[in-house]
């Protein structure tokens, strides 16, 4: 009797090992994490790519240029000319610098948080986000730095570093147009690697986030359908174990 009853044991749990598969939503953690680990490291080393490049060419601007100086590179279209900015991206001033220091460093904290969260999902839009990263971060350092280690000023009220002067057009915008309508504009403003890297990763996001949301929405859906299995899974469990109770 005993040498039937293992039998019978045996039986159930082979066929319990035979017909319940895997957990699909944590089959799908196992196969996500590998790549989203390397797409983090990827984030990272782009993210420091820029940032070096960006602290160095601004490092000799600082060692070889007087503020105000100009070299002409291509006549009056390219140039290299020595600005701080005090305010924000391409020379644009909103509020105190601290106040500025603090809302840039607050804004790149959440990139970076949406950025290790669901940026993986898609290879080219993370990459987009790495170049906004690091461009952020790179101008945070002068803001947060630059001020205390040149001037001997406060912490966070530091100028940004601008060189990069691409002179295409300056003149009085027609009064007509809002905005700026009777102001004076140059196209483009002094900027840095910062800001080029800002802008390019901008244009990234703007170009790859329909493939982004679209492969973020796919995900979503497979998880639904394994949380559903999974929880039908359960439900037959429970019945097949109040079945089995049951019985005499």
């Amino acid at each position: 009797m005993s040498n039937s009853n293992l039998t019978l044991a045996d039986l159930q749990n082979s066929e319990t090992s035979e017909t319940v598969p895997p957990s699909k939503p944590a089959a799908s953690k196992a196969r996500m994490s590998i790549p989203a680990q390397k797409n983090k490291l990827l984030v990272f080393w782009i993210s420091a790519a820029v940032i070096s490049l960006d602290q160095v060419t601004k490092w000799l601007v600082l060692k070889n240029m007087r503020r105000g100086q100009s070299i002409d590179l291509l006549g009056d279209w390219l140039k290299f000319t020595f600005t701080e900015n005090p305010g924000m991206a391409f020379g644009i001033e909103y509020g105190h610098p601290a106040l500025i220091t603090v809302f840039s460093i607050v804004a790149t904290g959440l990139i970076l948080f949406y950025t290790v969260r669901v940026g993986y999902l898609h290879g080219a839009y993370q990459v987009s986000l790495a170049f906004v990263l690091g461009g952020a971060i790179g101008n945070i350092i002068d803001r947060v730095f630059y001020g205390a280690i040149l001037y001997d000023t406060p912490l966070f009220v530091g100028k940004v570093v601008d060189f990069i002067h691409v002179n295409v057009w300056r003149g009085t915008v027609a009064d007509g147009i809002p905005y700026f309508g009777g102001k004076f504009v140059a196209l483009f403003p002094i900027w840095n690697v910062a800001d080029m890297a800002i802008v390019v990763g901008v244009v990234g996001i703007l170009f790859f986030q329909n493939k982004f949301h679209e492969k973020a929405d796919a995900m979503k859906a497979i998880d639904e359908d394994a949380t559903a299995d999974s929880a039908a899974m359960s439900a037959d469990a429970a019945a097949d174990d109040g079945a089995a109770t049951t019985l005499p």
